[in-house]
């Protein structure tokens, strides 16, 4: 981990510095709140001038201070300088910072020079002032250095925090700094004090880790390696994960109130913050929809340790790849000395003995296991066990699993605390997005202008046709699958075959063959291999995974299957003996690769199932995929051979799997195989029809879903399910709300017209999933079919696109609004009516930072959501509005509480939603708050605070995310007078004070006191 030494090195943790940093200034009189000009540093200390309070000696004190905490705090054996320099590390520190009345600065040209260009005036006026500067070691100049830093830094954030800062000019400064301290508080937090070897080793590590994970293979840019690898920075596309328990989040205020059911949340979180609020997920996703390129963005991102805002759970992490297709191969799953071993890391004999154990003792690992259904369903039972032991020795640390939907049963890991989330298909702006990505990386590639301009040609196109044609915009809804679409757009110069199958055939074309002639990669002379010959060895290699429940093999297995297959494809003999062959089909194919020496598989799992399909159907070994119909790895299999079977094979095929699925015990495993069943039907356009309406008449049993995760599980099935479900008419609420939400994640245009039929409905969840689903579908057509029938009342209205809010605003009023992308500060108030807007979400907004700028006209806005919108810290210019309700939401920020700055102008406000952590709660509240949700950070809450803080409050929500082993005394809050409830997920004792109070203890292990009021 490389860790800033300038930042941690004195291992300072704010709650120990602030408290001494604030000893060097006056306290602010009664009036500092009026001054509205930067403010002389001389003028605020309290160690010079008339009204000191502080001595030389006082300040020869705290310099003592620092330098023994810091000292204190060091790691094993590593004193940070000889013992009998400690005193004149203190004395130069105390003669630094005495240079503070020397300066000719105020606050904000302190604040904008930055904490390290304050040290250096600092010790460039001690210097010019001749005083004296001591003589140190090379350590004990290093910890004055580092002690000096630190100090500087909470300087300039102490003047930030004064009433007196005009924070608007320096908005951006004041976050950087107050970002710095969470994270050197974090990273004191997370790091244990280490030695030397431990931190070396780890800085070797986090190089490795980013150099192996940073880049991504790309299909068809180009042919050699280095020109089709592209830099994770740029390839990467953030999906989304929706959580599997439910739909839309929980009302802001778990209380009651006002505030209705919020817009169901098919966007709940960007998939690389799938940890937020959890230690533990279980993320699911389709294959191709970027399951492995995120468990790469975490690890580099985690090793790097640069631009986690929003990710600060990553913070002081160690990132352990541990991919299951690799270590499930072994005879027994690894232990953590074992790790690096198992991924064949070539730093495992670096490692210091017992590293891991530290590691994930301390709990700083991030423990990234990659496939589940990618080990045969024999193993997984032993996977579980493995990680359920992992979880009870090393219980603390952040935990991802994925796999494919169906592989593992609902809840799998539940009993473990895992929270489950599933990847969402790629939006439009998201498949725009990864065209324009593809062709820029394809663009570098390109030698000449006119290719350059030819590729812009065929971008333009793709993006046309993507936008206008169905079957197409269906097809690529997961990166892999678009990926194939921009390359197969490219090599056949704008024309694209149509259908799944029609597109693989032609991608394996491109790859196996076309695009080595057309780049004219062999001389003349060599030898080349005709496609079909090629198909037959690989068809081999892929039906041999999976019918042994692998997901890669030994180099000497890989040749001795094509050594035996020699004889059946005398083609292939011209290359040579097997190994031989191997190594062209390595090299050549673009469809295997070594990911190590003595191991292969297949570049993407789907081109292994499509041709090991291919060699089932060509056997015809229908009794071997009907055996396996029920486990997940065989589910793209199945589809596909049916798509490479004929009419009568297709149609025996889906006879047996209908058999199979009656023949179920479970009602699960039988929706599944209907659900299977009915999903092959999209590849088989000729089938007899008596079969078709076998299939649809089964799957019809399921419809209507009845569940919002049953309602998400039938669209998978994709557009024939549509026919399937029935309109409004006699559904109950719940059950109409679950259809929409199957045709709503059914991006195609079919789906308009049934959602259509819902606009009127009266229940604000069906309309609110009406009105959240706009971006999956053609802007104009969804907008007037779908949008403008909305009924207002209680619907907030959501625009994703500047093209969404001119449509909205235009056939206004809509005065609930909710605005969920980077919309600029200019565009907000630019577009929303003054008078108009009374509530207003902002989600995922990462370049607001100025909200007196963006929202300060909105001069009835009672309601504001902050969700996501890392960069809107500061409230100040909302002083004036009439806001009755706050929420502010950081779901990227697990481990960290995060209070905008000036809330307490905010003298309206009677609900708040918050976030906080020990330094926050010094933050300044509105004094009228009545209901309150507070998200704690910590493993406890000060009442008493509370007390005093809140004196109005009425009903008080607190949530300890990661639980809480620490008794809640609610004693104190008897000092509240118009208290009604409490809500508290902890055990809880002094409930006998609060006669007449209903008090709620969710958490199973609560145990509150016997007396007035306990629940």
């Amino acid at each position: 981990m490389d860790v800033d030494p300038a930042v941690i090195g004195a291992r300072l943790a704010s709650s120990v510095v602030t408290p001494l940093i604030k000893k060097l200034f006056v306290k602010e009189g009664p009036g500092a709140g009026l001054v509205d000009e930067p403010v002389r540093i001389s003028s605020l200390l309290s160690f010079r001038g008339e009204k000191r309070t502080l001595t030389e000696k006082d300040l020869d004190k705290l310099a003592a201070e620092l330098v023994a905490r810091a000292i204190r705090n060091a790691g094993p054996g590593e004193r940070p300088c000889p013992a009998d320099e400690d005193e004149l590390v203190a004395e130069q520190l105390a003669t630094t910072l005495y240079a503070l009345g020397d300066l000719d600065m105020n606050d904000v040209q302190a604040v904008r020079l930055g904490h390290q260009g304050l040290a250096y005036e600092l010790a460039h006026a001690t210097r010019t002032r001749g005083r004296t500067t001591l003589r140190l070691s090379q350590g004990g100049t290093l910890l004055y250095e580092r002690l000096l830093d630190t100090a500087c830094l909470h300087i300039l954030h102490f003047f930030t925090q004064r009433s007196a800062f005009v924070p608007r000019t320096l908005v951006e400064q004041s976050g950087r700094l107050s970002e710095l301290i969470t994270k050197i508080d974090i990273l004191i937090e997370r790091i244990p004090s280490q030695t030397a070897q431990d931190a070396g080793f780890e800085r070797r590590y986090a190089e490795y880790m980013t150099g192996k994970h940073s880049t991504l293979t790309i299909v068809g840019i180009d042919l050699s390696h280095a020109e089709a690898t592209w830099p994770l920075d740029a390839a990467y596309l953030s999906l989304e994960a929706v959580s599997s328990g439910e739909e839309r989040p929980l009302s802001a205020f778990g209380l009651g109130g006002e505030e209705p059911p919020a817009a169901p949340q098919h966007t709940a979180l960007p998939a690389d913050r799938a940890l937020s609020g959890h230690q533990r997920v279980l993320l699911r996703g389709v294959a191709g929809s970027g399951k492995t390129t995120l468990v790469q963005w975490l690890a580099v991102s985690t090793a790097r340790q640069e631009s986690l805002r929003g990710l600060e759970q990553l913070i002081g992490r160690v990132p352990f790849v541990l991919p299951l297709r690799t270590i499930a191969r072994r005879e027994s799953l690894p232990s953590p000395a074992s790790f690096l071993t198992s991924v064949h890391n070539p730093l495992d004999g670096a490692q210091p003995p017992g590293w891991a154990d530290r590691v994930l003792t301390a709990g700083r690992g991030l423990l990234l296991i990659d496939g589940i259904d990618e080990i045969p369903e024999r193993d997984r039972e032993r996977t579980r066990a493995w990680l359920s032991d992992l979880l009870i020795a090393y219980p603390d640390n952040l935990w991802v699993v994925t796999s494919r939907p169906s592989a593992v049963a609902d809840d799998w890991l539940g009993a473990q605390g895992f929270a489950e989330f599933t990847l969402s298909p790629m939006s439009r702006e998201d498949m725009a997005a990864f065209i324009d990505r593809w062709h820029e990386a394809a663009r570098q590639t390109c030698r000449t202008e006119e290719e350059r301009a030819t590729l812009g040609a065929y971008q333009s196109a793709l993006h046309t046709a993507v936008r206008t044609k169905q079957d197409l915009s269906r097809l690529a809804t997961n990166p892999l699958m678009c990926g194939l679409i921009c390359a197969l757009h490219r090599a056949r110069r704008g024309y694209l075959p149509p259908g799944r199958k029609a597109l693989y055939d032609a991608a394996l074309s491109m790859l196996l063959t076309r695009r080595d002639t057309e780049r004219h990669v062999y001389a003349p002379g060599d030898v080349q291999l005709d496609e079909e010959p090629q198909l037959q060895l690989l068809q081999r290699l892929a039906y041999y995974l999976i019918r042994n429940g692998e997901a890669e093999l030994d180099r000497d297995r890989a040749e001795r299957l094509i050594e035996e297959a020699l004889p059946s494809v005398p083609a292939a003999q011209a290359l040579g003996d097997a190994p031989a062959i191997l190594r062209h089909l390595l090299l050549r194919s673009g469809l295997l690769r070594e990911p190590s020496v003595s191991t292969v598989d297949f570049v993407h799992r789907t081109f292994q199932d499509y041709l090991g399909a291919k060699a089932a159907v060509e056997a015809w070994d229908v009794g071997l995929l009907i055996r396996n119909a029920h486990d997940a790895q065989w589910e793209d299999v199945i589809r596909m051979a049916v798509a490479h079977g004929r009419p009568r094979e297709r149609a025996e095929l889906l006879r047996k799997l209908l058999d199979v699925a009656r023949h179920e015990n479970g009602a699960e495993s039988a929706l599944r195989l209907f659900l299977l069943a009915m999903a092959c039907l999209e590849h088989a356009p000729d089938l007899d029809p008596a079969i078709r309406d076998e299939v649809t008449r089964n799957a019809m049993e399921f419809v209507p879903p009845m569940t919002i995760p049953r309602a998400r599980e039938l669209a998978t099935v994709g557009p024939l399910v549509l026919e399937l479900l029935p309109g409004p008419e006699g559904l109950t609420d719940e059950v109409a709300e679950c259809c929409v939400v199957t045709a709503s994640r059914i991006p195609v245009d079919a789906a308009i017209p049934y959602l259509a039929r819902f606009a009127d409905h009266p229940a604000v969840g069906v309309r609110a999933q009406l009105a959240s689903s706009w971006g999956r579908f053609d802007t104009e057509r969804y907008f007037h079919e779908v949008i403008l029938r909305l009924d207002r009342d209680d619907l907030y209205f959501v625009a994703e696109s500047m093209q969404h809010l001119r449509l909205l605003l235009d056939t206004g009023p809509r005065p609930w609004l909710i605005l969920r992308g980077d919309f600029t500060a200019d565009d907000i108030r630019d577009n929303l009516d003054d008078e108009e807007v009374t509530r207003l979400r902002l989600n995922r907004n990462h370049v607001v930072e100025d909200l007196g700028a963006a929202i300060g006209h909105l001069t009835n806005l009672e309601t504001l959501y902050l969700t996501d919108c890392l960069r809107a810290v500061f409230l100040t210019g909302l002083s004036d509005l009439p806001l009755r309700t706050l929420v502010f939401e950081t779901p990227g920020l697990s481990g960290v509480g995060v209070v905008p700055y000036r809330m307490e102008k905010l003298t309206a406000l009677e609900r708040l939603k918050v976030t906080i952590g020990h330094a926050s709660m010094e933050r300044g509240f509105p004094p009228n708050i009545t209901w309150l949700d507070l998200h704690v950070v910590h493993e406890f809450v000060d009442t008493a605070w509370l007390s005093s803080v809140f004196p109005r409050l009425r009903h008080l929500n607190i949530l300890f995310p990661s639980g809480t082993d620490r008794s809640i005394d609610l004693s104190p809050l008897a000092a509240l007078p118009d208290l009604e409830t409490v809500t508290i997920n902890a055990e809880i004792s002094g409930t006998a004070s609060l006669p007449g109070v209903t008090v709620t203890a969710s958490s199973v292990s609560a145990r509150p006191s016997a007396g007035a009021g306990s629940p």
